[in-house]
């Protein structure tokens, strides 16, 4: 293999393969013969034995036949001296046999890259920059997206006939009525659970009676609406998200901007004020189901009967706890609706992006509820409330 003169023959059998090296106008290996999987032992060890020192010409133009394995012994070939820094070109090459061996090629696995430095401390301010500039660009958004629903909804009080009341029923009945059996099993058990734990608790001081303040405390003025937003949110902004999406997917949005129709107006207005109008009541539901959820079990487990329970809540509970309650609601309902929105109109062409828009606006959703809950308590707490 070192002689420019030498050929050597690399498998026995009718047409095997060859290989000859000439140097007289550069470096030029010719190939013949058959280059296959029953030849492929000898075939790589004789490509292996070739030097990687100079830019290689390999001229096919004696190959009779040429399979997978015969390209990959070519492709490795190729890829040593790619690691050296010399070319290999392919001339005289059939067409089916360049097509299979640029197939392989590319199938070959990346060489192995080193490890990325570790981050400094310009880079960790960077990212941190721009982690930040992405937060706020995304509030920004949601913010005009609050806007954008705010002024169709007063156009389509000014103009009544604009207003689809057809598509707001629709999804009254499908974010309001449809939500109500989960809503009820929540709060009831949410009832039951305060009223077993509480007891076991409270009768340690013989002060089984206040059971009743912890469970209308809680269920009224947090659990019941905060739950039913997040169990909402699980249920309305995927749902929001991907009915959006969907539309967007199949270019039905553009096709409503086309038509002269405001995809504000249609596709926002209906679905948000329907939230806005559904979820006070979903809370008020939420409220009677953990309070008589906590009424059965206290009166299983603390004998305390019915007619005292109702007697204790309405002479020590006050109707102040129901309003703090019910004043999140509308609030809870606007950063659903906007949330789910939203995310539906981020949606790009493909299902992918589908799915990862959806799954953002349900996270998005619940943290933007508990946290916007948690600023009510703390502003409730300094008012007095």
């Amino acid at each position: 293999m070192t002689s420019d003169s030498a050929e050597t023959q690399l498998a026995e059998g009718r047409a095997a393969p060859g290989l000859h090296l000439s140097e007289e106008a550069g470096r030029v290996l010719h190939l013949s013969g058959r280059l296959e999987l029953a030849q492929i032992a000898a075939l790589q060890d004789g490509l292996a034995a070739l030097p990687s020192d100079a830019p290689l010409t390999v001229d096919m133009a004696q190959v009779q036949t040429l399979d997978t394995a015969g390209a990959w012994a070519l492709a490795v070939l190729a890829a040593r001296h790619r690691a050296a820094g010399q070319e290999v070109n392919w001339h005289n090459a059939r067409p089916h046999h360049a097509a299979l061996l640029d197939t392989v090629i590319g199938a070959l696995p990346d060489e192995a890259k080193e490890a990325p430095p570790r981050p400094g401390l310009t880079d960790r301010l960077e990212s941190i920059g721009k982690t930040s500039v992405a937060g706020v660009t995304f509030l920004l958004e949601l913010l005009a997206m609050l806007g954008l629903f705010a002024d169709r909804l007063v156009r389509a009080l000014i103009r009544p006939r604009e207003f689809r009341l057809t598509s707001l029923v629709h999804h009254c009945h499908e974010v309001g009525v449809k939500a109500v059996p989960i809503v009820v099993l929540m709060a009831f058990l949410i009832g039951v659970v305060l009223a077993f734990q509480g007891s076991s608790q409270l009768r340690q001081f013989g002060a089984e009676v206040f059971v009743v303040d912890l469970i209308a405390i809680s269920v009224l003025r947090e659990l019941g609406i905060l739950l039913t937003a997040i169990i909402v949110a699980g249920r309305t902004a995927s749902a929001f998200t991907a009915a959006i999406g969907s539309m967007k997917m199949r270019e039905e949005v553009d096709a409503m901007r086309t038509l002269g129709l405001d995809p504000a107006q249609v596709l926002f207005v209906p679905r948000i004020l329907a939230l806005l109008l559904m979820l006070p009541i979903l809370g008020l539901i939420a409220n009677v189901a953990g309070l008589f959820g906590g009424a059965l079990m206290s009166w299983v487990e603390l004998g305390l009967s019915p007619g005292m329970f109702r007697t204790r809540l309405v002479e020590g509970i006050s109707v102040t706890h129901v309003l703090v309650g019910l004043s999140k609601a509308p609030v809870f309902a606007l950063i659903i609706g906007v949330v789910g929105c939203h995310a539906g109109m981020k949606v790009k062409s493909n299902a992918e992006s589908l799915g990862q828009m959806t799954s953002a606006a349900v996270v998005t959703a619940i943290f933007a509820v508990i946290v916007a809950n948690a600023a009510f308590s703390v502003f409730f707490a300094q008012i007095g409330v």
